[in-house]
């Protein structure tokens, strides 16, 4: 029996920071860390932040890794967890989306 992934509607597939940004983390295990995005899952509503959410990834020994081992990557987290980081003011903003037929 097949079953029907529930549809996800708590978001539209944007999220409030792009690849790029430079963001804090604001809750979790990694509160308080910064970093820059590397990617941006808006599937998910998640983002992977360098050096954030770091996961031990075991690796079968390969042709192009032939020792294989423990490696270290990042993990995503829920882009509700971070907050961008100006430079300017040195102190996280919240940003808004702005909508479309504002003027």
């Amino acid at each position: 029996m097949a079953y029907k992934k529930a549809a996800d509607k708590s978001h539209n597939g944007t999220v409030h920071v792009k690849t790029g940004d430079t963001v804090r983390v604001i809750a979790g295990d990694n509160k308080g860390k910064t970093g820059v995005v590397k990617a941006v899952l808006t599937d998910r509503n998640r983002v992977v932040v360098e050096g954030v959410a770091l996961v031990a990834k075991h690796q079968k020994p390969s042709a192009a890794n032939p020792q294989g081992g423990i490696v270290r990557e990042e993990a995503s987290i829920h882009a509700s967890n971070v907050k961008l980081e100006q430079a300017a003011a040195q102190a996280p903003k919240r940003t808004r989306k702005a909508e479309a037929n504002a003027q």
